[in-house]
C-alpha cells in the first residue's frame, strides 16, 4: 500500500490461505522424499516385493502371469505405506517434538495443517504409482480397465488411510505409534490381499479381512487393472465408509500436544 506522499507503507498480515498451504504441502513433500528410512518404506520396500515376486514363484498367485495379480497389490501397498504408515510415524514424532503446537500457531488454520499434509501424501503416491508402473511394464505387466475406475480408487484409499493414520499418531505416544503402524502394516502386507490371493484365507476369513482398507484397494484395482472390470462399487464403497469414519475420528481425537 502507499500513504498519501507516495512511499510505501507495510501491510502486515497472513498470506492468501490457498498459498499458505500450497507452502506447508511443498515443505511437507520435501521432507518426506529427503527422509531416507520413509523412502525405503514407500519405494524401496513396495519395488523389491514387486520384483521378487514376480520374478520368483514363491506364492501361487493363480492363472496367467504373476505380476497381473502382484501389481495392482503393490501399487495399494504403496499408497498404505506412505498415507497410513509414513504419515502416522512422521505426525507422531512432529507431535512429540512440539513441531505442531507451534504449527497450530501459525496463522495456517489446522484443517489447513492437515489438508497440507494429505496433499504431499498425494503428491509422494503419484511418483510411487509412476515407478512402479513403469517396473511392472518392464516386468510383463497388461494392465486393462478404466483409469478413471483406478484414479477414483487410488484416492479414496488415501483419505481411507491418511484418516487411520493421523488418527494414530494424534492419540498414541510417538513410540506406540510407530511400532504399531510398523506391525499394522507387516499385518496387512500378510492378510491384505496385497501377495497371498484372500481365499487361501478360507471363506470366513476372506469375507473378514475383505472389509479391511488394504484389502477393498487391492482388491478393486486388481478387478479394473487385471480383469478390466468398470466401477467395483462395492470396494469403493467399502474405502468411503473407512475414509468418513477415520476422517472423522482423527478430526475428532486428534491431540496437538
Amino acid at each position: 500500500m502507499t500513504t498519501a506522499s507516495g512511499t510505501y507503507a507495510p501491510k502486515p498480515g497472513a498470506a492468501p490461505l490457498p498459498r499458505m498451504i500450497a507452502a506447508q504441502a511443498a515443505l511437507e513433500a520435501k521432507m518426506l522424499l529427503r527422509n531416507g528410512e520413509q523412502l525405503l518404506l514407500t519405494v524401496v520396500i513396495p519395488t523389491l516385493l514387486l520384483v521378487l515376486f514376480s520374478s520368483v514363484d514363491i506364492v501361487d498367485t493363480g492363472k496367467g502371469k504373476a505380476v497381473d495379480f502382484l501389481a495392482p497389490g503393490i501399487l495399494a501397498l504403496a499408497v498404505m505405506s506412505t498415507a497410513f504408515t509414513g504419515q502416522a510415524i512422521a505426525t507422531g514424532f512432529e507431535r512429540r517434538y512440539d513441531v505442531l503446537k507451534r504449527l497450530a500457531a501459525s496463522p495456517l488454520p489446522r484443517w489447513g495443517l492437515m489438508t497440507a499434509k494429505t496433499a504431499s501424501v498425494l503428491v509422494t503416491e503419484v511418483l510411487q504409482v509412476l515407478l512402479l508402473t513403469v517396473i511392472a511394464l518392464a516386468l510383463g505387466w497388461s494392465p486393462h480397465g478404466n483409469p478413471a475406475a483406478v484414479l477414483l480408487l487410488l484416492v479414496l484409499g488415501t483419505a481411507a488411510f491418511s484418516g487411520l493414520g493421523l488418527l494414530m499418531a494424534g492419540t498414541l505416544k510417538a513410540e506406540a505409534t510407530l511400532a504399531a503402524a510398523n506391525l499394522v502394516f507387516l499385518l496387512l502386507l500378510v492378510g491384505g490381499g496385497v501377495i497371498v490371493p484372500l481365499d487361501k484365507f478360507g471363506s470366513a476369513g476372506q469375507h473378514i479381512l475383505g472389509l479391511l482398507p488394504i484389502s477393498a484397494l487391492s482388491d478393486g484395482l486388481r478387478d479394473v487393472l487385471q480383469h478390466g472390470a468398470g466401477m467395483p462399487w462395492g470396494d469403493l464403497g467399502i474405502l468411503a465408509v473407512w475414509a468418513v469414519v477415520g476422517l472423522a475420528a482423527a478430526g475428532k481425537f486428534f491431540r496437538w500436544e
